[in-house]
Order: structure tokens, then C-alpha cells, then sequence
């Protein structure tokens, strides 16, 4: 069994992500891929995202029919500041059969030693690197180990969105319609 493992702020989801998984599924024959939101990054400390429950629901939205996705709720419900480690170490515990696969962004690259319990982290995991187009493509540092997806880099980014919705301007065909929609409905980002 080959789990994939995708956490992140999503505020908001964007196709983007949904491409990203895509890819990783289809590049890695993945069993499934857990969407894992959280609660509040240890790298944003200053927590002005989007409610957990709003961010739950576009990943709800964005993921309907899905099959092989699923949203892992576990970061949001233990509250606090989410941490890799603890997530990855509840994942090896109820799949101990699985391999487990963790996507992360180039620009996060550099940060990995610094993460809670690197080392461990490290054996746990093989990262799934995700490109961004016209950034040069970065080694993991050691004792990392992983590979970098090939399929659909798209430059877009959440906070992207939040600033094209606070000046005013579409985001319909950045992130699903359903969660375009949800943004409006909601009056978020502005």
C-alpha cells in the first residue's frame, strides 16, 4: 500500500493542489492521498488563516467524486501548532504495512532540518517534491531522501488568491468552482 501524505495551510485550496495530487498519484500508482489541513503551521505563527471549519469545507468542496482523495481532519481536531512528525508517526502506527509518501514544496526544501524531529521524519517518509515553474529544482538535504514530481506545475499559490480577491479580481479557473463560489458567498479575503 502506498499512501500519500499532503498537508498544508489551504487557504484556500487552488487546482494547484489538486494537480499536484494528481500527479503524485498517478506518478507513484498511489493507494490514496490524505489532504491533511492544519490546525496552525509552526512557520505561520501569526495565525490569521481562514477558520478550520471554511478551510474543511472547500477541501470538501474541491474533492467531491474524488475517489482515491480523502480530508484528514486529525491536525485541525488536536489543535495547536501542527507538526509533520506527529502526524507521520500516527500514519506509520495504524498503516505499519504502508509506504508512506510526504509532498512538499521546493521553497520548503531548505527548512526540512529545521522541522520537529528531522531525523525520525526523515526515515519515515520519502518526500514528494513539488515543482514550481522558474524555480531551479533543489536537492533534499541529507538524510532526506525523495524525488521530484514531473507532472502539472502551475504557478499559482493561496496567497495569491487572497490577494487577487482583495483587489477585486476573479479567481474562477485558479481554484474549483465550488469553492470560487464558497469564497464569494462567505465575502473571504477582503
Amino acid at each position: 500500500m502506498k499512501l500519500g501524505l499532503f498537508g498544508g495551510s489551504f487557504d484556500p485550496v487552488h487546482l494547484g493542489h489538486l494537480l499536484v495530487a494528481q500527479a503524485a498519484r498517478e506518478e507513484l500508482e498511489l493507494t490514496r492521498l490524505f489532504f491533511i489541513p492544519a490546525a496552525r503551521s509552526p512557520f505561520k505563527p501569526a495565525n490569521d488563516s481562514t477558520s478550520a471549519a471554511l478551510r474543511l469545507r472547500f477541501l470538501r468542496l474541491a474533492l467531491a467524486g474524488q475517489t482515491h482523495c480523502e480530508v484528514d481532519e486529525r491536525e485541525i481536531a488536536r489543535g495547536g501548532v501542527s507538526y509533520t512528525i506527529d502526524t507521520v508517526r500516527d500514519y506509520a502506527r495504524r498503516f505499519p504495512q504502508a509506504k508512506l509518501f510526504y509532498l512538499i514544496g521546493t521553497d520548503h526544501i531548505a527548512q526540512l532540518p529545521k522541522w520537529r524531529a528531522a531525523d525520525e521524519l526523515a526515515a519515515l517518509v520519502e518526500f514528494l517534491v513539488i515543482p514550481r515553474p522558474g524555480e531551479p529544482a533543489s536537492p533534499l538535504p541529507p538524510p532526506f531522501q525523495g524525488r521530484t514530481l514531473t507532472g502539472f506545475p502551475l504557478g499559482v499559490s493561496s496567497s495569491q488568491i487572497r490577494t487577487r480577491v482583495k483587489s477585486g479580481l476573479p479567481v474562477d479557473w485558479l481554484v474549483p468552482a465550488a469553492v470560487a463560489e464558497a469564497i464569494r458567498n462567505n465575502r473571504l479575503y477582503l
